[in-house]
């Protein structure tokens, strides 16, 4: 009798710290790893990274400028069950990793902004950036022009000539955004 005490007393504290676990990854902070070189030269390839969930969970708008980790799948909704599923301890148990459908991007434009690109500089409502945090100056290419709708954001990488962001992917919803890079 007593060792069947002791065993429920384990796996009891086991559930409390499972439950712990799941409820700071999905709502206050969670590791991602960065995949690939778009945000060079500020995050590097392979670099672990730590975001703060809270704007996230309480679906508020970063700064501009906040780097912010997005969910790629524009095309679908999100609820609640994606991060449950995305959590790091499920998807160890699942054996799913989907590590490759989060990019790491800087946020640039929220909801009813005008972002423009001309001549390889970034123009939000009309004002020239200043971005000292790009790797080097963007190819140039035909002007392009966003007008970024309620409920979404335009981000881009600071690799700009290297990296998958709103120019292509499109703009992505608020409730996205996994979480806003907090300590490194």
């Amino acid at each position: 009798m007593k060792v069947w005490k002791e065993i429920r007393g384990w796996l009891f504290s086991i559930g409390i710290a499972f439950v712990l676990s799941l409820i700071i990854g999905i709502f206050v902070i969670q590791p991602y790893k960065v995949d690939g070189h778009s945000m060079d030269p500020t995050l590097h390839d392979k670099e672990r990274i730590y975001a703060e969930k809270w704007s996230h969970a309480l679906g508020s708008v970063p700064d501009y400028g906040d780097i912010v980790i997005i969910d790629s799948r524009v095309d679908r909704a999100r609820s609640f069950w994606d991060d449950l599923k995305e959590h790091p301890l499920i998807a160890l148990l699942t054996g799913e990793n989907k590590q490759e459908i989060f990019y790491v991007k800087r946020l640039i434009g929220k909801p009813g902004d005008k972002i423009e690109i001309k001549q390889g500089q970034v123009y939000r409502n009309g004002e020239l950036l200043n971005e000292p945090y790009i790797k080097e100056p963007m190819r140039i290419e035909p002007d392009q022009e966003y007008d970024v709708p309620e409920g979404d954001v335009f981000v881009m990488g600071d690799n700009r000539n290297n990296s998958k962001d709103s120019r292509m992917i499109g703009f992505i919803p608020i409730d996205h955004i996994m979480g806003v890079k907090g300590l490194k």
